[in-house]
């Protein structure tokens, strides 16, 4: 009989973000780093900004809860210690740089710049804004002056938190990233302060700075209001929405005897009964929708009196109206609406109103409304796989880094998801932002080194799982060494990563 000898211990070699590889050359091909020192995201000595700025990147990915976890993380990770070296990124490090204020908005807005500059990112005619709001949550202090006391309609509660006023691209192609974020407080008086159509202004027109195409904007029935209507449309922005219960619309209707025309007022709850029966008629699984013609609604204009006083008069544009059932965002809600007051949605036994100005393309309006869904999903991803609510700082300049940083990273992500799902033939082939998180970019790997002819090598070992994202490593997987300085190694210094996986 063979004698069975003790278990020896070894210090194996392991890493939790194989991906972090694939992250870098993302990071790199987008410019990131630049992006930060031009937007002043600078230091006056040792770890450079922008390699925290990374590791802040990959922590989020992680799922790291605070600037603790990510310093260890990056003194323990093996595949971090090699693209980190020779740095040592600590945690007061990074509480110290993250806690200064820095022109994070700057940062968001040459983000958005360097996208338009790439062919793949670049926002085109047709591509759809969506527009909506979140909270996030701060459990750990109470009464900071970013915080408001808000009240959460999907869980019926109150709670210490942020509203951030978010847009989102969505482009035909399939591609979609995070756009802006603005943090609305909430004013001690009523009726004083930016409000959130106001924060929603200001993103739009920091958009065109950089995008000069016409564009859609999806967004819910909250942001249902003229005014906004008539912004949107004066900078080139086509919209769509879900109609209210109380949205004044009218039909226009030629008198028989005398031909003058005239405007019959009516509600969205009538038009959607009209048309139910044959809504229902069609045998389909899918979204099914029937556009409603010579339908108005009255917009305001400014125009100046014999006073030379500028006067806000009404007159009616038409739109275009589309009673739409099946929508997605009706499928997966898990929050559903039972009150009947004024600022519900419109709706006949599971029907819905939509509301567009592109009265000539009602179909188009519908297509673009259906992805106003994405964004839910965005919150949804940046809440359970991205860590959106577990930074708990009590300063707001570490909020504003946090977001930003946190948008970078679902730009990557997005890209990495784009490529990854681009050549797949059915659902089954692809794969869902959470499975890429946790299977790649999150995920065990063991790293090794070992010295053929003359050159150090780096070999990074995954398991057979990550297999299937053979396709992202094969684009952007780095071939040389993976340390992370200002300046390029010399040649004879690569450390070569076989792109075996």
């Amino acid at each position: 009989m063979k004698a069975l000898k003790k278990p020896k211990y070894r210090d194996l070699q392991l890493s939790e973000c194989a991906g972090a590889p694939i992250l870098r050359t993302l990071w790199e091909r987008f410019d990131i780093s630049l992006l930060l020192t031009q937007s002043g995201m600078m230091k006056r000595s040792g770890t450079p900004s922008w390699l925290l700025c990374f590791l802040y990147v990959v922590g989020l990915i992680s799922n790291c809860s605070s600037v603790v976890q990510m310093a260890d993380l990056a003194q323990k990770d093996s595949l971090l210690k090699v693209m980190f070296k020779p740095w040592k990124l600590a945690q007061y490090t990074m509480s110290r740089f993250f806690t200064t204020s820095f022109p994070w908005k700057t940062f968001g807005k040459k983000r958005i710049e360097r996208l338009q500059q790439d062919g793949q990112t670049r926002l085109k005619e047709g591509d759809v804004i969506n527009l909506d709001d979140t909270h996030c949550a701060h459990p750990y202090a109470k009464q900071l002056p970013f915080l408001s006391w808000l009240f959460d309609h999907s869980t019926k509660t109150y709670s210490w938190a942020m509203n951030l006023v978010v847009i989102q691209a969505v482009l035909q192609s399939g591609l979609e990233y995070p756009l802006f974020y603005s943090i609305w407080h909430k004013p001690e008086t009523k009726g004083e302060g930016l409000t959130k159509l106001d924060l929603a202004k200001q993103m739009l027109l920091m958009l065109r700075e950089s995008v000069k195409c016409r564009l859609w904007v999806a967004m819910d029935r909250w942001y249902l209001c003229k005014d906004f209507f008539v912004f949107l449309e004066s900078n080139q922005f086509d919209w769509v929405t879900k109609a209210k219960r109380n949205t004044a619309l009218f039909r226009r209707e030629i008198e028989p005897l005398t031909r003058r025309e005239r405007y019959v007022p009516l509600t969205p709850n009538m038009l959607i009964r009209e048309v139910f029966k044959k809504l229902t008629s069609h045998r389909t699984s899918g979204l099914v929708s029937i556009a409603i013609p010579d339908i108005y609604m009255k917009q305001p204009y400014t125009v100046t009196n014999r006073k030379g006083k500028q006067v806000t008069k009404q007159r009616y544009v038409q739109i275009a109206a589309v009673a739409a059932m099946r929508l997605k965002e009706d499928e997966l809600s898990i929050h559903v609406e039972s009150t009947e007051d004024d600022e519900s949605p419109a709706t006949y036994r599971g029907a819905y109103l939509l509301i567009s100005n592109r009265y000539d393309a009602p179909k188009e309006a519908t297509q673009t409304y259906v992805k106003r869904w994405r964004i839910e999903v965005f919150f949804r991803t940046a809440k359970q796989e991205l860590a959106f609510e577990k930074c708990h700082s009590e300063s707001e300049a570490h909020h504003h880094a946090h977001f930003e940083l946190l948008f970078t990273a679902e730009t990557l992500l997005g890209v990495a998801l784009f490529e990854m799902n681009k050549e797949k033939t059915s659902g089954d082939e692809g794969c869902t932002h959470g499975e890429m998180v946790r299977s790649l970019f999150h995920t065990r790997c063991q790293t090794r080194k070992r010295t053929y002819k003359g050159h150090e090598r780096i070999y990074v070992d995954f398991d057979i799982e990550v297999k299937r994202f053979a396709r992202l490593i094969r684009l952007f997987w780095p071939q040389h060494y993976l340390m992370l300085l200002w300046v390029t190694p010399k040649p004879q210094n690569y450390q070569v990563l076989p792109r075996g996986a």
